[in-house]
């Protein structure tokens, strides 16, 4: 039954760009026509068992086919295999609404079986007017899919995992995900292979015009809101969470954006908070680096960073503002990590008025030797390539002022790689750091910030 709604915009968000300290283009509205249907009215059934992939297919594709419109989830746990978002769609959640991932591994794989990797749990290509709006909560139920570490769990935790059936690796490191005891099949011939697979919970590639407003994402096989290639993003008020231990568990990932606005939200994750990547060209795609981005009044409590740039940089970041934010038992505050073969230029990058409590590392790091590191890697480091080293991290013309930080095991690090120009033309000031252990780390040959008016203050009361 198609229902007479208003026609939803993105809201009027001109108040989050003024007395910016560089231009950054402003996101434009995300419209989404003026018909509404209930997933109900497509055989959906909010019981946690019925499975519901079929009816949402339906819905997206009678919508679809009308020029677009709402697709109703009232209360209710709807399981459901991936759900594909089709151009003018917007999915909006009850508040009492739980849209909840089966652990069927084989609906997210193609049915010939070559698949490399499984669909994200929400997904959507080359679309244009896109929304996942409401107060309800999109749980990944990750734990069918993520390795976990023995040295993060506690014994309680750790024989919840082995309950479920798995494999541990011989040296009782590692648990995979592989023959639980639920009896849904593995999809790959190893628990490695299978590992590499694992889904993101939203992935939208080569997007234009998307909104996510008020809802929860949670429990993510990988990371949880992952625009990539896309442009005109607007992230208001959700809030994105799983255990603070969780392998890969990014927050909200923005890869090679254009024109984004991230406000209001809530993240407490296993892995990076409020991440910005930029990674290898893709011929015949637009859309490259990271480009007039800002980020504003957003709460990040566990995560492996605050905000955190890289490690991948290549295409670039220009035309940022980071400001007004709060990061609370964050590993990192601000984390600026990329290495050989990752690395792109930074311009234009502005981060003001941050406010840190009990971050457990560093406040602000600079790092160029990082390595991305799988679950169960050797620890090798890798061989470096001409090529490599031509892509090198450059991370410049970046400006930091009136951060305070309450508590952190080191107040400022950074270190470039010898022979390379890696870190430089980097301003820090006006900012108060408490710190536990080390003030200042800061590798002077490789590493060229100039610090003004900073005052670092060791915690001898903690």
């Amino acid at each position: 039954m198609l229902l007479t709604v208003a026609t939803m915009q993105a809201g009027n968000y001109s108040k989050y760009y003024q007395n910016l300290p560089t231009p950054v283009k402003q996101v434009e509205d995300v419209v989404i026509s003026q018909q509404e249907v209930s997933l109900t009215d497509f055989g959906g059934v909010g019981d946690g068992v019925t499975l519901c992939t079929e009816a949402f297919r339906k819905g997206i594709a009678q919508l679809a086919g009308k020029g677009g419109g709402r697709l109703f989830v009232p209360e209710g746990v709807w399981l459901t295999g991936p759900i594909e978002l089709k151009s003018g769609i917007e999915l909006h959640l009850d508040k009492n609404a739980v849209i909840y991932f089966s652990p069927d591994k084989r609906l997210y794989i193609e049915p010939n079986g070559t698949s490399k990797k499984a669909y994200p749990c929400i997904w959507a290509t080359k679309c244009r007017n896109i929304a996942i709006t409401g107060q309800g909560i999109i749980d990944g139920n990750g734990q069918q899919w993520r390795p976990v570490k023995r040295s993060k769990m506690s014994d309680v935790e750790w024989k919840l995992y082995t309950d479920m059936g798995g494999q541990v690796t011989e040296k009782g490191d590692l648990w995979y995900p592989w023959q639980l005891n639920s009896g849904y099949p593995d999809i790959a011939d190893s628990p490695v292979k299978q590992e590499g697979m694992r889904n993101d919970l939203v992935r939208f590639e080569q997007c234009e015009n998307i909104l996510f407003e008020g809802v929860t994402f949670q429990n993510s096989p990988r990371f949880h809101v992952h625009p990539c290639y896309c442009r005109n993003i607007i992230i208001d008020g959700i809030t994105v969470r799983c255990p603070w231990n969780v392998q890969n568990g990014d927050g909200i990932d923005l890869s090679d954006c254009h024109q984004a606005l991230i406000v209001n939200a809530t993240v407490n994750v296993g892995d990076d908070g409020l991440c910005m990547k930029s990674g290898s060209q893709k011929k015949g795609w637009d859309v490259w680096g990271c480009q007039d981005i800002l980020i504003q009044d957003n709460t990040v409590y566990h995560a492996h960073g605050g905000f955190v740039l890289g490690s991948e940089t290549t295409g670039g970041v220009r035309d940022m503002v980071v400001r007004h934010n709060r990061f609370l038992g964050t590993d990192v505050g601000l984390r600026f990590k990329s290495g050989l073969g990752r690395g792109g230029k930074t311009e234009r990058m502005y981060i003001s008025d941050i406010m840190m409590a009990d971050i457990k590392d560093e406040a602000i790091i600079f790092q160029c030797d990082y390595v991305n590191r799988h679950a169960g890697d050797d620890g090798k480091d890798p061989v470096i390539t001409d090529e490599m080293r031509r892509l090198a991290p450059d991370f410049q013309d970046i400006h930091i002022s009136r951060v305070v930080c309450r508590g952190a095991y080191t107040g400022i690090k950074a270190s470039g790689i010898k022979g390379l120009d890696c870190v430089h033309d980097i301003d820090i000031s006006d900012c108060s750091i408490i710190y536990n252990k080390v003030g200042k780390d800061i590798d002077e040959p490789t590493a060229k910030l100039t610090l003004v008016n900073v005052k670092l203050t060791e915690n001898k009361l903690r």
